[in-house]
């Protein structure tokens, strides 16, 4: 039954679910989350970015930040000059976005050489197929 007192302490639910997992696979993947880090220090220019992102190439930063910027999580801001000025900046979602991974990413560091530890052992397991 609809429109009870029940319903009203529930969070809405999307309509279509395969858009919350398609937001999920956007900003659950590594570069995101990174991008979504180094802006949490403030605006950032591209190359600022590239250097900060270890790995990246510039057009997986360039498609990352596309994504970033339509999902509401960043602004891209041109400032006309020679040569242009673009920068890059967290909006409010996107703050809330770094408030929600801010312990996933803090794990990771933090676990880091015990993942390196338990790969090295699975990987030197006979019966183990290569990665």
């Amino acid at each position: 039954m609809s429109g009870t007192a029940d319903d009203a302490s529930r969070p809405a639910q999307p309509e279509d679910p395969c858009q919350a997992r398609e937001v999920l696979g956007m900003v659950g993947d590594k570069w995101s989350l990174l991008i979504v880090r180094h802006l949490s220090q403030g605006p950032r220019r591209f190359t600022e970015l590239k250097r900060a992102v270890d790995g990246i190439s510039q057009r997986m930063l360039t498609v990352t930040l596309r994504g970033l910027e339509r999902d509401g999580i960043l602004t891209r801001t041109v400032r006309n000059v020679m040569p242009p000025h673009v920068s890059y900046e967290l909006t409010p979602m996107g703050m809330t976005l770094r408030e929600a991974t801010a312990p996933l990413l803090e794990w990771s560091t933090t676990h880091l050489t015990h993942i390196d530890a338990a790969r090295a052992v699975y990987d030197a397991r006979p019966d183990t197929p290569p990665a």
